[in-house]
């Protein structure tokens, strides 16, 4: 329900740039809207100046030559009821809100005095948003973090413009490993990447009007005491009744020696209709987290109340504040409102004023606006988490590491087998050079080899890494080992196995003269031993080298 009022408001802009603030009052405003969520906020304003100084006038526009710079342009909204006071009254309180300009423009208005033409007002305009909408949505980081929590990976991004705080224990758990590679190319954007995060686990992202800044939580706050709101500020309310959720979940883990279906039932769900989530995980403990996060997103949502407003409310709020409607019968909703506590989970409120001519004063700090104000509740208990769209993560992206081996001497191309102490599960180590040389776990198995070949992976050599989120896995294998290759003459093949070339075992075909020769010898620094099979020849020596 779109209503239009009369409302004089207070209403103060201040745009601060390079560290200098510039601020425009009410009546230099001609018109602002502001759209506020739970999660962050956007808006725009367009705004008046006048400059006279050229015909000797006493007005003169300061912020042009900043206007007109490419630096970061943070803005601070207040907004303001305008009534008279009474002791029975509350002494009001502004909305304040802040954010970063994200477009400006300018349109000058000048009048033509004999052969030149003079400026005397200038029209502003500027779009901006919340701090990590608009900064996170241009960071692309890609980098790894070896025992580290999802919060130390968040306080390492956000920089200095963006504040975070949490209240969730899955955040601040540590773990082997957390990637974040993002590219531009891909479309998914750190801003994404929080997202996805906090919808993947359940949490809560909320933007903080008091301190601007965030707050990661586990579950939605509702705690405090409820404001009471006033009949003489609405004008009316309507009902909504979010869609129902009518399906089932399975969680399948497809693991070969275990496979198993663990199905997630709610009571609203039609029969044969399910979304079922594909696993494949040897760790029962991954399966049952799965499972504990399909059942909390399956809970029923509840109704939903949009409320218009004729007036600006003398105590301001902001999304996340509790609030009771009017006890009178005719707020109750149908029944489904009367005395529920309601958590406001966003506000859209604009102001325009009229055009009026040029000799108009700007200089109030107050003024007359068209207003326009809608909130929409929630139930104070309400689990559904309101987000802004997102994008997953492309995952995985590929690295080039090193097999670790602590196995032998330094020198000896060794392998070795790590299992982990919490899973069981056996795996290589891995170093990634690029990333400090910091180490992850892959899978110990054959690969791209069939189960009766058993070559593990040796020291130091080169792999290709794929890195997902919390795993990483080898890809495939990016050189000859020391000794390996033959020249491209003899056209050989050879399989070498054992510590190194001076104390191993070889095994080798090539040609000599067009005649293919087969070649097995055992190395061990001077003594060697070998077969060899070649035109007319079988030789056998068993040898001390000089």
């Amino acid at each position: 329900m779109e209503t239009t009022f009369q409302e004089r408001l207070v209403v103060t802009l201040t745009l601060t740039i390079g560290g200098k603030a510039h601020k425009i009052i009410a009546g230099s405003i001609k018109r602002f809207a502001l759209d506020l969520w739970s999660w962050g906020l956007e808006g725009e304003a367009e705004f008046m100046l006048t400059d006279n100084s050229a015909q000797g006038g006493q007005s003169k526009d300061e912020l042009l030559a900043d206007f007109l710079k490419p630096d970061l342009v943070e803005v601070k909204v207040e907004v303001k009821a305008v009534l008279p006071e009474t002791s029975a009254q509350p002494t009001h309180t502004a909305l304040t809100i802040k954010g970063y300009v994200t477009e400006k423009s300018l349109e000058e208005d000048a009048i033509t005095t004999g052969d030149s033409d003079l400026i005397l007002h200038r029209r502003y305009g500027i779009r901006f948003q919340d701090a990590a909408r608009l900064l996170w949505r241009q960071h692309f980081p890609c980098a790894l973090y070896t025992q580290k929590s999802a919060k130390d990976v968040l306080d390492a991004h956000k920089g200095d413009k963006i504040q975070l705080a949490y209240d969730w224990e899955t955040i601040t758990k540590q773990h082997p490993m957390i990637f974040v590679g993002l590219d531009s190319q891909r479309g998914a954007s750190f801003y994404d990447w929080a997202l996805w995060y906090v919808h993947s686990h359940h949490g809560v992202f909320i933007h903080d009007y008091a301190t601007h800044g965030y707050k990661l939580s586990g579950a939605k706050d509702a705690t405090g005491t409820p404001m009471q709101l006033k009949v003489a500020n609405l004008v009316g309310l309507e009902l909504l009744l979010p869609e129902v959720i009518r399906h089932d979940v399975n969680v399948l883990n497809a693991l070969a020696e275990g496979p198993e279906t663990k199905p997630v039932t709610q009571k609203q769900a039609v029969t044969g209709i399910r979304q079922d989530v594909l696993l494949v995980t040897p760790i029962a403990a991954e399966v049952q987290a799965r499972v504990d996060l399909e059942t909390a997103r399956l809970k029923e949502r509840g109704p939903e109340v949009e409320v218009t407003w004729r007036s600006f409310p003398e105590k301001a709020f902001t999304p996340g504040a509790l609030v009771k409607l009017p006890a009178e019968e005719a707020w109750g909703a149908a029944g489904v409102a009367k005395d529920a506590t309601f958590r406001v989970r966003s506000l859209h409120l604009s102001g325009e004023v009229e055009e009026k001519g040029e000799e108009e004063v700007y200089g109030d700090a107050e003024a007359f606006f068209s207003f326009r104000m809608n909130t929409r509740l929630e139930p104070k208990d309400e689990p559904y988490v309101d987000l802004p769209a997102w994008q997953p993560p492309s995952y995985p992206r590929y690295v080039e590491a090193l097999i670790v081996s602590e196995q032998g001497a330094e020198k000896d191309e060794t392998w070795q087998v790590y299992t982990d102490s919490n899973t069981s599960v056996d795996g290589y180590k891995v170093k990634i050079p690029l990333f400090a040389d910091q180490i992850v776990a892959t899978p110990f198995n054959p690969n791209l080899l069939p189960g009766h070949f058993y070559f593990p992976a040796y020291k130091g050599e080169r792999v290709l890494v794929a890195l997902d989120f919390q795993r990483a896995w080898i890809k495939r294998f990016l050189d000859w080992r020391t000794g390996a290759r033959l020249p491209q003459d003899g056209q050989g093949v050879q399989l070498l196995v054992g510590k190194t070339t001076e104390n191993g075992t070889a095994i080798k075909h090539y040609y000599t003269d067009d005649k293919p020769v087969f070649l097995m010898q055992r190395t061990s620094a001077k003594d060697t031993q070998k077969i060899e099979i070649a035109e007319g020849n079988l030789l056998i020596q068993v040898k001390e080298e000089q």
